[in-house]
């Protein structure tokens, strides 16, 4: 005969960690708080001067009566840039064309920040625009504008019958648009 089944035993709760709050940031544009900094003035300190940013000079002056105001780049909105569609279009053009080798990649210099321009000059080229003899063909960019000032495009380009992604993220500077982020797969 088999012995009836018995209660399910009860296990006393063993000393268990505290839990915590542990905040992790997802990546987002900018808020428009972030993109321009707060200035604290302190009674008899000098303001720290901007980074140095290669690129033009602004086109239209911000006179606030603070002397720092000529110097450095300037966020520019959304109705002082061009079409953000046209920009990626022309950046993704001339960056491929660049990679493989059929323009110079210092074309690309006054489009991009200094750390793309740095990556796509010192960084090895992806095979399939150093190779091959075909065009390259841009396919249709998408443009999202999460924050103004902002655009982020995404378009697929085509090489020998195979397609590769390509994204990137434009920021409004000067009056310009300027690439800050490019992924090429």
């Amino acid at each position: 005969m088999t012995a009836p089944p018995s209660a399910p035993e009860t296990v006393a709760p063993a000393a268990r960690p505290a839990l915590r709050l542990v905040v992790v940031p997802t990546p987002q544009p900018p808020l428009e708080d972030e993109r321009r900094p707060l200035r604290l003035v302190l009674p008899g300190v000098a303001a720290p001067r901007p980074a140095h940013r290669p690129g033009p000079r602004p086109r239209t002056l911000r006179a606030t009566g603070r002397p720092d105001d000529d110097f450095g780049p300037s966020w520019s909105v959304r109705a002082e840039l061009p079409a953000a569609q046209d920009a990626g279009r022309r950046l993704v053009t001339c960056t491929l064309q660049g990679l493989g080798g059929r323009r110079p990649r210092v074309q690309v210099q006054g489009m991009t920040s200094l750390g793309v321009f740095t990556s796509l000059t010192q960084g090895r080229r992806p095979r399939w625009c150093a190779e091959g003899t075909g065009p390259i063909l841009v396919g249709h960019v998408h443009v999202c504008e999460p924050v103004d000032g902002v655009a982020e495009i995404s378009t697929v380009a085509r090489r020998g019958g195979r397609a590769h992604a390509v994204a990137a993220r434009l920021e409004g500077i000067d009056g310009r648009w300027r690439c800050t982020a490019l992924q090429i797969g």
